[in-house]
């Protein structure tokens, strides 16, 4: 009875067949995929709000951060500012007062040389004392010796005048004409230039005398006016050669037929030179060869500084670009182990390529120098093949020592 329901429990716990299996996952599948396709519109909204929310939340974080980020981004870029706009400032100052102080050289270098080259006019006015101790009295104007003095320089033609301050006394009216003679002394003491011109009061009639002694009476009496006549005589022109003038004499010489000599109270000599044509022109445009020359010396200078003197001009764009230099020198430096062993590697690499197409070539060698006939003894290709072997590992062992 036990070995009968045995049996029975044994077929009823028997293997199922393959269809039923296959029906099964048929099934299985059938209800996951509609299961998916029921649900996969939700887990694709699904992915796309919980991606959206994600979103949000990053993009109010990043506000957040950027906004505590302001006020001290804000104030670390008006620091900065204000710092360059500093720098600024204190640098045009710097160039301010370095262009000023340059340019004050250039123009009074620039007008120092204008002065070498322009010539100036002559003028003089020198008083003359005549020796009445002589039967023509002479007074003499020499040239050097006085700042002032030192003589017309060579291609100008001075003028000389003379200035005479008379009473006008009954002598003088007597007097009349009297001559003035005057000379160029050279420095030999030779007469160079010699001329002569007549002189007298101005006629006065006596009614007119009378009249203006009446209208100037008071004046007269109080010493505001006197009675005097001032002349000027132009009594020489010459012009400055290689004969330099020492001196001007001038001499008083009476009428013919008499020996009366006219009173003077001053006797004052004038003269002024004028310039030839081309120091003329060149006097009447000395501004103009001012400026010029001033600016010429003023870049001159400038070139200068900013060739030979840079740091001076620029001392913080030359620190920077120092400590520039000095910071790729450093990376250069560091820079130079690396570039050695790439070169030792490149040099090794080189060198065992060179090793492999040398052994190569000796095993070429060798091959070629191999028996030709086929029936040859294994022994001897035996030995061949040692002795090829033999060569090529002591190649080897030689490019290892060398390496």
């Amino acid at each position: 009875m036990e070995e009968e329901e045995e049996e029975e429990y044994s077929f009823l716990m028997a293997k199922p067949p393959p269809w039923f299996t296959v029906l099964l996952s048929f099934q299985a599948d059938l209800i996951h995929n509609c299961i998916f396709t029921l649900l996969a519109p939700v887990t694709t909204l699904f992915s796309i709000l919980s991606e959206s929310y994600q979103r949000a939340e990053e993009a109010k974080d990043s506000v957040k951060s950027a906004a505590k980020n302001v006020p001290s981004k804000v104030a670390h870029g008006s620091s900065l500012m204000v710092r360059k706009l500093a720098w600024g400032l204190l640098g045009a100052a710097y160039m301010g007062i370095v262009l000023v102080a340059v340019m004050v050289v250039a123009v009074v270098v620039g007008v120092g040389l204008v002065q070498l080259w322009v010539e100036e006019p002559v003028f003089l006015r020198e008083s003359l004392h005549f020796d009445y101790t002589e039967p023509h009295p002479k007074a003499v104007f020499s040239f050097g010796g006085s700042k002032g003095k030192m003589g017309v320089p060579l291609g100008h033609t001075f003028y000389v005048s003379l200035r005479l301050l008379m009473p006008e006394s009954d002598f003088n009216r007597d007097v009349g004409v009297f001559q003035l003679t005057a000379e160029v002394m050279s420095i030999n003491g030779d007469v160079i230039a010699k001329s002569s011109h007549p002189c007298m009061l101005r006629f006065r009639s006596l009614p007119v005398q009378l009249t203006r002694t009446f209208l100037m009476g008071v004046p007269l009496l109080l010493g505001i006016s006197s009675e005097t006549q001032e002349l000027t005589i132009e009594i020489l022109k010459h012009k400055e050669g290689y004969s330099r003038t020492k001196a001007i004499r001038v001499t008083l010489i009476p009428r013919a037929g008499t020996l009366s000599l006219p009173q003077i109270y001053e006797a004052e000599l004038l003269m002024n030179s004028q310039l030839p044509w081309k120091k003329k022109l060149v006097h009447s445009w000395k501004w103009t060869f001012y400026v010029w020359m001033s600016l010429y010396v003023y870049i001159m200078l400038l070139v200068v500084l900013m060739c030979c003197f840079r740091p001076v001009l620029f001392p913080v764009t030359t620190a920077s670009q120092r400590d520039h230099n000095e910071r790729d020198l450093t990376m250069e430096v560091s820079k130079e182990p690396d570039s050695r062993a790439r070169d030792a590697r490149e040099a090794s690499e080189s060198l065992k390529r060179w090793q492999r197409s040398r052994n190569k070539r000796k095993v070429d060698v060798l091959q070629k120098l191999q028996p030709e006939t086929v029936g040859s003894s294994a022994s001897s290709i035996t030995i061949t093949r040692e002795d090829t072997s033999a060569f090529v590992e002591e190649d080897v062992g030689d490019s290892e020592s060398v390496c």
